[in-house]
């Protein structure tokens, strides 16, 4: 593939943008190649090379990147009224009437403009609403860029995961692993008066995507009603991908009292929700107490996508195509390596899929998992299979990044850049993108 133009603009970029990207993730080696447009499920980079495109966006293309026609009208029409107004519209009521209508807990919603900023008005709310002030985080797990999360180590010796954040923020931050029971129960015990709330993704997407235990958030659920803590759910990559309308709190039967989203609520457009019920969310200004405030928010070409997208997948048959294409995916994926690297593990649920490249001392292959890690414990691969964060970690980061990442690219598939972050199925991919995936994978693996 000739990338002299991505090159080009690389260089250019060098000089007057920060490593040369607006979001670290993108800093690809030796450099990025530079999107020119999408179609459908592939987009075409500066130098007219075409990749079927499993990044989406990082998430928010659910449908793609060729709009269905009632949403590409919905926002050129919106658009076409004005870009904003710093006043309340009704379309901004019709999405939050959508989805407090649709997703279990959510009884009141607050839009703001990005998942950042979600998480960090919805840590501001707990502790507003509780007079509490330590939030209970998990390890490896990713709220955004705020300093109450942006915390490494453990609950007795929590430290800045960057620079920039002083250390004395950090003593209100409690780390805790994904997936470890025994080690939450034990900081809820000896914090529990303190504990404002415990946030944490119902499956964690920015490491490799690892699913909850058995019980694992009906658990949670338990100690934090014990202790009088509130339970958040970021659902800013999970909100209206897993788990259809009801998103993944309705598939694992599991009611946080605040949610928060991003995404595919906003249909492509900047945007992040807090949700949750009535008497928590009305804590807001100018109801309640707790500042909260965006110029912003609630932005009408944004709104006008997410209810379009929603309106859309509620009236299609969008989660059964993306489903069952990220199904065949990660079954196609299972078959491959469990002949080539059966050391290495396929996880993700409905459209969400990744290929973490595990160790194993003895590698076995996995039992009735064909469809992604369950965390069955009955599967011969269970005690192997990441339960964590730190689990992904020690896996092949360096193999996926610099041998696995770019030999797909030049096969023409677009991947997320390294092992942590989820990789998205939309309702443009078709049968035949998978086949072509596939085969590139068995390419690799050969």
């Amino acid at each position: 593939m000739n990338h002299e133009r991505s090159r080009t603009l690389y260089d250019r970029a060098l000089s007057v943008i920060p490593g040369g990207v607006n979001s670290s993730v993108r800093a690809i080696q030796p450099y990025p190649f530079f999107v020119q447009r999408g179609d459908g499920a592939h987009v075409i980079d500066a130098d007219g090379n075409r990749y079927v495109d499993y990044v989406m966006g990082y998430g928010p293309l659910l449908l793609g990147h060729s709009l269905p026609e009632p949403v590409q009208a919905a926002i050129q029409s919106t658009a076409s009224d004005g870009p904003m107004y710093g006043a309340p519209t009704e379309i901004e009521v019709d999405l939050a009437e959508f989805v407090t209508r649709n997703v279990p807990s959510v009884e009141m919603v607050r839009f703001v403009n990005s998942g950042t900023e979600a998480t960090v008005s919805a840590i501001r709310l707990a502790r507003g609403y509780t007079g509490r002030e330590k939030i209970v985080v998990i390890s490896s797990g990713y709220h955004g860029a705020q300093p109450s999360t942006l915390v490494e180590g453990d609950a007795d010796d929590p430290t800045p995961s960057t620079p920039g954040i002083p250390e004395s923020f950090t003593q209100h931050t409690l780390p805790v692993p994904f997936n470890d029971e025994e080690r939450l129960r034990a900081v809820l015990s000896e914090h529990g008066d303190d504990v404002a709330a415990v946030i944490t993704e119902p499956i964690l997407g920015n490491t490799g995507i690892v699913a909850p235990t058995d019980d694992y958030h009906q658990t949670l659920r338990e100690l934090c009603d014990g202790i009088g803590a509130l339970l958040i759910f970021d659902e800013v990559i999970t909100g209206f991908r897993v788990g259809g309308l009801q998103c993944a709190q309705g598939k694992l039967g599991v009611m946080p009292d605040i949610t928060t989203f991003g995404k595919i609520v906003g249909g492509g457009f900047p945007v992040g929700a807090i949700g949750g019920r009535t008497e928590i969310i009305e804590q807001f200004t100018p109801s309640g107490d707790v500042f909260q405030s965006g110029t912003f928010s609630g932005h009408p070409v944004t709104m006008a996508a997410g209810l379009a997208t929603l309106e859309f997948v509620a009236e299609n048959d969008v989660y059964d195509h993306v489903n069952a294409l990220g199904g065949q995916l990660r079954s196609g994926i299972r078959d491959i390596l469990a002949d080539r690297a059966p050391e290495y593990t396929v996880v993700g649920t409905d459209s969400m899929f990744k290929t973490v490249f595990t160790r194993a001392d003895s590698p076995v292959q996995a039992g009735d998992c064909t469809d992604g890690c369950r965390q069955d414990r009955s599967c011969p691969r269970f005690s192997e299979c990441p339960k964590s964060g730190a689990d992904v970690r020690r896996g092949e980061t360096d193999r996926w990044e610099r041998l696995f990442w770019p030999a797909m690219k030049d096969q023409g598939v677009f991947l997320t850049p390294n092992q942590f972050e989820s990789q998205f199925v939309s309702y443009a991919h078709t049968e035949a993108d998978i086949e072509d995936t596939l085969e590139a994978y068995k390419a690799f693996f050969e």
